[in-house]
């Protein structure tokens, strides 16, 4: 069979009409996934015990005195590697939501769903957490098809009522630990060991979210990637045929058939024994090529090896490969485009390091009052009055001194010496700057503010002294 034929064989497939979950009538196929065996899935294994660790061990992580990370959305306050972010922060967000849309994009030209099949919350508790419970509880694909054909009995009902049982116990877990990157951990002790009644708010929240996650994983399952996340059709404007997939060699494996059956005819590699798409947790055949619902988890290509191992056949007729890598019969390459990519999204990931390290602690704004114009003082000084609000992104309360930077004048600040600011907190404050005439050579003269903590110059801030024009 040519090249030309396939593609064209491909394009008739009614697979692409629908997905694989739905069958003609419009109802949902329940996906029965083999459980995957093989080196990925080794590796995939391990790194999600990485996963887990980290998803479950950050949020007891505490840096001066603040979580590592902490979104707690009601209170507009974010926490990403020990430094708080509040509403005036907000440029930084909308600059990481854009340097987040264009890492996608450029990683995904260049890598595929590798995201998706690797490091994806999703992917990772169901197939790594859920699945292998039912696994342990149920058995493999064929036993859960026999549980869900016989009739209810004593030991049916145990098995599945264990099962939700455990699905929804470990999503209390879950539930708990995602309310603790909201609110932190210490928080959420204060929901557990206190009275509930001093909690129905955040007991609220935690039955709610764990609700949410039973129902994702003991029954939307794989719909979340399928139907919910944009991600699988976003890859369809960003892949093309140099991109890196989970790919079927159909120059090597077709004609499908079995060998034994089919001795007298030329087959390629493949034996269409389907174990491909029995592992397939979104339940597509990968042989039909790039599909949304492919989540490049890999199962297939474990499930291939080890059936060409057992027929004498060498691995990877199923592999990751570009478009481009299989209709010339080359290796995947690491090529110009890719590398130039994983430099851009170095690059901005860089650039936004940056902007999250150098961010400073204390922010403050100085505006002149308005409505009054400078104050004569005496013969010889004039006065502008300023109004001034501090944000205090640190754990710690800061007494603000004001100090004239680069003109000879002074500072009066109304009420206390200096400007008071409790930690995690805002500040305000009202001061006169006095500079002597002879200083003043515009209508508008510009000063240098400097902010002090002790004898600590925080900032600089520039502002306009407001003046009589002198002769």
């Amino acid at each position: 069979m040519s090249h030309i034929q396939h593609i064209n064989e491909i394009e008739t497939e009614s697979f692409r009409d629908h997905l694989a979950t739905v069958d003609e009538s419009g109802k949902r196929k329940w996906i029965y996934a083999y459980k995957p065996k093989g080196r990925f899935y080794n590796i995939r294994t391990g790194l999600s015990y990485l996963y887990f660790i980290l998803f479950f061990g950050l949020p007891f992580v505490y840096v001066n005195g603040r979580p590592l990370f902490m979104f707690n959305v009601p209170a507009a306050k974010f926490i990403l590697f020990g430094k708080v972010f509040w509403p005036q922060d907000f440029f930084i967000f909308g600059l990481t939501m854009i340097t987040f849309v264009f890492f996608i994009i450029l990683f995904t030209a260049a890598f595929g769903r590798l995201f998706c099949g690797w490091a994806c919350p999703q992917t990772n508790f169901m197939e790594m957490m859920f699945r292998k419970i039912e696994f342990f509880i149920i058995g493999d694909a064929p036993a859960q098809k026999q549980l869900k054909l016989t009739p209810w009995s004593s030991k049916k009902i145990f098995k599945v009522t264990l099962k939700h049982i455990s699905f929804y116990l470990l999503s209390f877990i879950i539930a708990n630990f995602f309310l603790a990157y909201i609110i932190n951990i210490k928080e959420l002790k204060k929901i557990i060991t206190e009275p509930v009644s001093e909690h129905t708010v955040g007991f609220t929240a935690i039955l709610v979210f764990s609700g949410v996650f039973y129902a994702v994983y003991a029954f939307f399952r794989e719909q979340a990637c399928t139907v919910v996340c944009p991600y699988g059709r976003l890859q369809s404007v960003l892949l093309d045929k140099n991109s890196m997939i989970v790919a079927y060699d159909y120059k090597r494996g077709e004609p499908r058939g079995n060998f034994k059956k089919h001795a007298d005819e030329h087959l390629g590699d493949c034996i269409d024994c389907y174990q491909c798409v029995r592992v397939c947790p979104t339940g597509i055949d990968i042989r039909n090529g790039v599909q949304m619902e492919c989540v490049g988890c890999t199962a297939c290509i474990d499930a291939c090896n080890g059936i060409m191992d057992k027929v004498g056949k060498p691995r990877g007729l199923i592999k990751y490969a570009s478009e481009n890598s299989i209709a010339n019969g080359e290796r995947l390459h690491y090529t110009t485009r890719m590398k130039l990519y994983t430099g851009l999204c170095l690059l901005v990931l860089s650039i936004l390091s940056v902007i999250l390290m150098t961010r400073k602690d204390v922010d403050a704004t100085i505006m002149r009052t308005p409505g009054i114009l400078y104050q004569e003082r005496g013969v010889d000084s004039i006065s502008n009055l300023y109004n001034i609000k501090v944000v205090n992104k640190t754990m710690k309360d800061i007494p603000l001194y004001i100090a004239l930077e680069d003109n000879n004048g002074i500072i009066e600040v109304i009420g206390k010496p200096y400007i008071e600011v409790v930690k995690e907190g805002q500040g305000s404050g009202s001061f006169f700057v006095v500079l002597p005439k002879k200083l003043i050579k515009e209508r508008s003269t510009k000063v240098r503010l400097a902010l002090y903590e002790g004898d600590k110059k925080i900032t600089v801030i520039k502002t306009n002294f407001l003046g009589p024009v002198s002769e």
